[in-house]
Order: structure tokens, then C-alpha cells, then sequence
């Protein structure tokens, strides 16, 4: 590892890790689960995470270092819930695990004074570098904990017999 001093390298790099272990006692049954039709399961979940940072994050890392002043359009995960409807969460997991290492990677290589590098989003407006990490970093524990709810929904919660309803879960 280099003295980097761009930001959320070291959370990135353990999201992997944190999902593993939300996922260890899980089923291919209980990665599909959905608490409602117009909800999640853990396995589009997963699929949206391997969607993004191959499809979007990695794009905008790799404009971002070779372009001067990049510029964005808004995403939209609603446009790819088909993708993510089907996906096999083994297989998710491991394209996102894969390609998380691979960005993790290429960041590390890079001088802290990456961060300051500028890209115009559509929406949002001028962005730097550090700006998508830190988002980065935001969209993974967003998904972190919802999954987490999703585990707690579906696989603790009526195990915990009477202490159970004391849990107002919103998976």
C-alpha cells in the first residue's frame, strides 16, 4: 500500500468483507427474499452494487484521470432493476468483489492531489475526485445497512421467538 491521502480507500476496500460477513449464514433462498414486490432482495442488491462500479464508477474514475474536466450524466438505478431482477448473487458478489479490488487498486497508485481533479456532473454540478469517493463511500453503507436489514428481516427476527417484537425492522 502507498501513502495515499485520498479519501474512503481503506472503507472501500473492507465493503467486501462486510458483506461477506452479513451473508454467511444466508441461503440462495434468503438472498432472494423480498420483503415486498416493490422492494430489494439482497440478491439485486448485490447485483446493483457489481453494476455500478463497473458500469459507472470505474467509467467516471477512468474519465476522471484522463480527461480535464469530465462530464457526467445523472444515473438511474431504477433504469436497470430487469438486470438486477434475475442476477445470481454468488455470481454479483463476486464481479463486485472483483472489480472493487481492480478500483481499489488504480486508486492506490495515485497522487493525493487526485483528489482535487474536477469533473462536471449534470446534476449535481462541478465535482471533484475526492467528492465521488466520499459518494462512493455513502452509496456502499447505504446498501451495507440494507442488507443488514434484509438479514435481520429475514433470518433472525422469528428466530428471537417473544424478544422479537421489540424489533420494528423496515428491511
Amino acid at each position: 500500500m502507498t501513502d495515499n491521502k485520498l479519501p474512503c480507500l481503506d472503507l472501500l476496500e473492507v465493503t467486501p468483507d462486510i458483506l461477506r460477513g452479513l451473508m454467511t449464514e444466508l441461503t440462495e433462498e434468503d438472498k432472494r427474499w423480498k420483503p415486498a414486490p416493490d422492494r430489494y432482495s439482497i440478491a439485486e442488491v448485490l447485483a446493483h452494487l457489481s453494476h455500478c462500479e463497473g458500469d459507472l464508477y470505474r467509467v467516471r474514475l477512468d474519465r476522471f484521470m484522463a480527461e480535464s474536466r469530465p462530464e457526467f450524466k445523472p444515473d438511474n438505478a431504477q433504469n436497470y432493476f430487469d438486470l438486477y431482477r434475475n442476477a445470481d448473487p454468488q455470481k454479483a458478489f463476486e464481479h463486485f468483489e472483483e472489480q472493487r479490488e481492480n478500483n481499489i487498486q488504480f486508486l492506490r497508485k495515485l497522487p493525493a492531489s487526485a483528489g482535487e481533479r474536477l469533473a462536471l456532473h449534470y446534476q449535481n454540478g462541478e465535482i471533484t475526485l475526492s467528492h465521488l469517493l466520499n459518494e462512493m463511500a455513502l452509496h456502499d453503507l447505504g446498501h451495507i445497512r440494507q442488507i443488514a436489514e434484509l438479514v435481520r428481516a429475514r433470518k433472525y427476527k422469528a428466530s428471537a421467538g417473544p424478544m422479537a417484537v421489540s424489533y420494528n425492522l423496515k428491511p
